[in-house]
């Protein structure tokens, strides 16, 4: 069984950084794309950014320059590394394997002075 667990999330100030984790157990990482997404409230659910297991980024256009995504294959562990934060940006965020669409339950990000 797959487990997601993501950490990080919190209250920032605008212009802030956080940096978000997701942890995977129960399968081999390193050869499944991950991806991070966001829900804010009242919204549908949307893609923030993916990595493909040989590194390969893309990212929304509204992250796109602020928000980078890595992977450490050696912690099983997805990054979400999230700069120039805006108000627009609080959401909870999702940790996502596409095969097999695993979901974590998510970590709680708040841009606000």
């Amino acid at each position: 069984q797959v487990q997601l667990v993501e950490s990080g999330g919190g209250l920032v100030q605008p212009g802030g950084s956080l940096r978000l984790s997701c942890v995977a157990s129960g399968s081999i990482f390193r050869i499944y794309a991950m991806g991070w997404y966001r829900q804010a409230s009242g919204k549908q659910r949307e893609l923030v950014a993916v990595i493909s297991s040989d590194g390969t980024q893309n990212y929304a256009d509204s992250v796109n320059g602020r928000f980078t995504i890595s992977r450490d294959n050696a912690k099983n562990t997805v990054y979400l590394q999230m700069n120039s934060l805006k108000p627009e940006d609080t959401a909870v965020y999702y940790c996502h394997r596409p095969f097999g669409d695993y979901w974590g339950k998510g970590t709680l990000v708040t841009v606000s002075s």
